[in-house]
């Protein structure tokens, strides 16, 4: 794909994701043991042929920096591409200014310096696979003015409840964008995924701020849905949207799911992460894996059962880890018993001996902390 470039928006002030958040912004957050949010759209970038990526940040930009470093693993272009990361460094004390379009508008240059007629913008806080370049070949053939991705569910009241949503008419021409405030089954989940000319993107950037100084993109192109083509693109296959903690826990624990997982990972569509040199997970006599996903660097003596561990974490003998998310580094001790839990980086649960919470609300133990 030579005729657009990519954005990683970064996550709307409507996102709270608490506990993780305080250390990390969302798309550096641990996914499936070995991943970050991050690593799934910009692998979309790049097994769709997008090798000019801008990333976003706002807050706490440490661990996604580190983790991004010069895009290398991601499979881009050495000579021709580029992963940049973009700060919004003039952030407001009042979030209701701190918007996409505020971020974009800091920018501007660096979106204006590229050669691209189209743009492609993902969202930092969702979970799918997708060929951009198949979906800028429906939108240029189809004469749009922007294209929109969204995913139909028919949970709706449950679930997405802080997204937005496509009302769309027969045609798949998107009449509004609005919130999903729970109140119907079956909707069409807005994925936060834009593909229009960069022109027209720049143009809507400084509507945006004419307009309001706390329109997002999402608002603005909400306010031309009777002046401009708007059409929406279904989308087919996994689905998962990290918009607060329980949001979080769901996600990774779905992916347990075999069957879920392959609808999600393709041998044809790799999604690259960080490298990490660790040796394989060590699996001693007392150990009983149920279930689970485990990363390499791992001892394993006690049970795991229906879990999701992390790069070189510890699980000493007796200890009974059930419905459990552990992130890198996470001690459990002897005998611990821990169920329904999020145990973030270098954790260590040593002299509490039993921590469950209910399923419907994962409990939380704070990164480095020791209980």
């Amino acid at each position: 794909m030579n005729n657009a470039f990519g954005i990683v928006n970064p996550a709307g002030n409507h996102i709270k994701v608490e506990g993780l958040q305080s250390y990390r912004t969302i798309g550096a957050f641990s996914f499936l043991g070995r991943y970050r949010v991050i690593d799934f759209p910009i692998s979309n970038m790049s097994n769709s042929g997008i090798d000019q990526i801008q990333v976003y940040a706002r807050r706490m930009p440490r661990s996604l920096v580190e983790h991004l470093g010069t895009g290398r693993h991601y499979n881009i272009n050495s000579k021709r591409g580029k992963l940049r990361v973009l700060f919004a460094e003039n952030s407001s004390d009042n979030d209701i200014y701190n918007t996409d379009i505020a971020a974009y508008l800091e920018n501007l240059e660096c979106i204006e310096r590229m050669h691209y007629p189209y743009v492609v913008i993902v969202p930092n806080y969702m979970v799918y696979t997708e060929n951009y370049d198949q979906l800028l070949e429906t939108h240029i053939n189809s004469d749009a003015d922007i294209t929109l991705l969204y995913h139909t569910t028919d949970n709706a009241k449950e679930t997405f409840l802080n997204c937005d949503l496509l009302n769309l008419n027969r045609q798949k021409g998107v009449l509004s964008i609005e919130k999903n405030r729970g109140t119907a089954k079956s909707r069409n989940i807005f994925m936060d995924t834009y593909i229009m000319k960069k022109d027209l993107f720049i143009e809507l950037i400084h509507k945006a701020k004419d307009l309001s100084s706390m329109y997002t993109l999402a608002q603005i192109v909400n306010s031309q849905c009777e002046t401009l083509d708007i059409r929406g693109v279904s989308h087919r296959g996994y689905f998962a949207s990290i918009t607060d903690f329980k949001s979080y826990y769901d996600a990774n624990m779905s992916l347990i799911d075999y069957k879920n997982a392959l609808n999600l990972f393709d041998d044809e569509w790799p999604i690259y992460t960080r490298t990490n040199d660790s040796c394989p997970t060590q699996y001693y006599e007392t150990a009983d894996v149920k279930t689970s996903v485990v990363s390499n660097g791992c001892l394993i003596e006690g049970t795991i059962e229906n879990s999701v561990v992390g790069r070189g974490c510890v699980i000493h003998k007796g200890a009974v880890v059930k419905n459990c998310i552990l992130l890198p580094g996470a001690v459990i001790g002897k005998d611990v018993y821990l169920e329904n839990q999020v145990v973030d980086k270098g954790a260590s649960l040593i002299h509490a001996k039993e921590l469950i919470a209910a399923p419907e609300k994962p409990g939380y133990i704070r990164r480095g902390d020791t209980i």
